[in-house]
């Protein structure tokens, strides 16, 4: 597998050959376009000198200079949209999968600080201002800068005056204007991506809570947050168009004047013969398809500073460096073996561990139930069993291995496992179970829901092919519950972890679901974690979590 880049930066350079072809394709885009101006008006100009009479002057040329221009200038465009689109394109598809994969090697601690809304906003916003850095920032200012180095360096060669002039209204428009747009901006484009971060965080959190807000009447006091967030917003944004605008005053004034003057030279160098008319119309056409060019040097720029300010957010979460590590040479897991906590001290927290001290032996084929309050560890206890967090201190083996010793995937596919929130998704109920057993028949997917009494209800609901609403939306709680349980269930690995499988089933259900268990389990180990009473038979031991270590129950 190939490393991850190191940043936004990295995945960029993965794409510079593509953005080199659409910076050199936009570049002679603008370069035909100015041209093609430059030469029409010389042209023109020309033939009205003298009124158009073949022979007069070199018709043939500069007719087809044109129509050479007019076509590069065509396939140049054409050729620059292919490029620099198929580029963004793929730029944005590895930014996203480069991000996810960067957010997945971080730990749950680490995904529990973040809020959803916010990973959000960086996922969609900050992320497309940093794929369009290339169409909208990068390429634009690259290409005119070029394109005026070589307007300025073609005019200076037909008349050094009128180069000098074309110069220093390139310093004025090229440099005054940016400045104009974008000096002391980059502090504001944080706080923008801020604002927009958290306005639309605060929005999800409405929609993705609206139940338990309205059921605690705290709607209205929620969504009284949005209107200052709007407002505050609303009020970047009006700035950052304010500027725009006065950019392109500064633009257009600074090219009225630097178009006169222009006029006024080169007529005053026709009058003293030291420049053909003809080539006096070019270099003003020229001037003027100039200034048009560099009429995007503003806004530009104020997106290439947005780009920097969502690069450096992406940046500051998928920079992070991940907790775990899978060592240099890995060790392949036992096939199967016992699970032992030895000495584990673990904190969520430097100085609070949940942990202190715990010492846990499963042989293969037992089964155990882990009981406690809440709060206490049990959780904890999965997460470590899972190598999703590492022991502070002590060690966490498997069949007498050190997970640490182990790759992480290759561990955890030897593991079944039900979260306490574990979700269902929006597909049929056969799709939710293949999560579990990809390869599973439709017999065996049948016999799991009957070990978790659903079986009537499927078959009720139209079989495997039932459909599930997004999160749930189509089935009980309860439902959802034992649908995830299954997943679990069908997993083959030869330790299967179930936190609280009992979660919002009534008595009954419980009884009946977790005294089918032994028999699907058929000789794997269990750990099961619990706060309530279990059915006689269900595990071979019970233990409780105190004081950060087990107990007999």
């Amino acid at each position: 597998m190939n490393a991850l880049p190191d940043g936004v930066s990295g995945v960029l350079r993965a794409h510079r050959g593509a953005i080199l072809a659409s910076v050199a394709l936009l570049l002679a885009t603008m370069l035909a376009g100015i041209a093609l101006l430059g030469l029409s008006g010389g042209f023109l100009t020309a033939a009205a000198l003298t009124f158009g009479v073949v022979g007069g002057f070199n018709f043939f040329s500069p007719s087809a200079g044109i129509r050479a221009l007019t076509l590069a200038r065509i396939v140049s465009r054409y050729a620059e949209r292919l490029v620099g689109h198929e580029a963004t394109l793929r730029i944005a598809r590895d930014l996203r999968v480069w991000f996810f994969a960067r957010l997945l090697a971080l730990s749950p601690g680490q995904l529990a600080r973040l809020r959803t809304g916010d990973l959000l906003a960086r996922l969609g916003s900050d992320i497309d201002a940093a794929d369009g850095l290339l169409v909208r920032a990068l390429g634009p200012l690259l290409a005119l800068l070029a394109t005026g180095v070589a307007v300025v360096a073609f005019v200076a060669w037909q008349y050094p005056p009128a180069g000098v002039l074309l110069c220093a209204l390139a310093i004025v428009v090229g440099v005054g204007v940016p400045w104009q747009v974008a000096r002391g901006r980059s502090n504001d484009e944080r706080a923008r991506a801020v604002l927009r971060s958290d306005l639309r965080a605060t929005l999800h959190e409405a929609c993705d809570g609206a139940a338990d807000l309205a059921g605690l009447a705290a709607t209205q006091a929620w969504l009284a947050r949005v209107p200052p967030l709007a407002d505050a917003l609303a009020g970047r944004e009006l700035a950052r168009r304010r500027r725009v605008v006065d950019g392109q005053a500064l633009h257009a004034l600074a090219g009225a004047f630097g178009l006169v003057a222009m006029l006024w030279l080169v007529s005053a160098a026709v009058a003293d013969d030291g420049l053909p008319p003809a080539m006096a119309a070019a270099v003003c056409f020229a001037t003027l398809g100039l200034l048009d060019t560099w009429a995007g040097a503003g806004l530009a720029w104020q997106s290439l500073l947005a780009a920097r300010a969502s690069i450096e957010r992406i940046d500051a979460i998928a920079a992070q460096a991940p907790r775990l590590s899978d060592p240099a040479a890995p060790q392949a897991p036992a096939a199967t073996g016992a699970l032992r906590f030895e000495q584990v001290v673990f904190g969520w927290e430097a100085g609070r561990p949940v942990l202190d001290g715990a010492t846990l032996e499963i042989a293969p084929g037992e089964r155990v139930a882990v009981r406690g309050d809440s709060g206490i560890g049990k959780s904890t206890l999965a997460a470590l069993a899972l190598r999703s967090v590492d022991p502070d201190a002590g060690a966490v083996r498997w069949a007498g291995v050190d997970l640490r010793a182990l790759a992480q995937a290759d561990w955890q596919a030897r593991v079944a496992w039900l979260p306490q929130e574990a979700p269902v998704f929006a597909g049929t109920l056969g799709d939710n179970l293949r999560l579990g057993a990809p390869k599973a028949a439709d017999a065996r997917l049948w016999d799991v829901l009957a070990c978790v009494r659903l079986d009537d209800w499927a078959r009720a609901a139209g079989g495997l092919e039932a459909w599930i609403g997004e999160a749930g939306a189509t089935v009980s709680a309860g439902q959802a519950r034992r649908i995830a349980l299954a997943r679990a269930l069908l997993r083959e690995g030869p330790l299967v972890l179930l936190d609280e499988p009992g979660e919002g089933l009534d008595e009954d259900t419980v009884r009946a679901v977790l005294g089918a268990l032994p028999r699907w389990l058929a000789g794997r180990s269990l750990l099961l974690i619990t706060h309530g009473p279990l059915p006689a038979g269900v595990v071979d031991r019970e233990l409780v979590l105190k004081g950060g270590r087990f107990e007999p129950a």
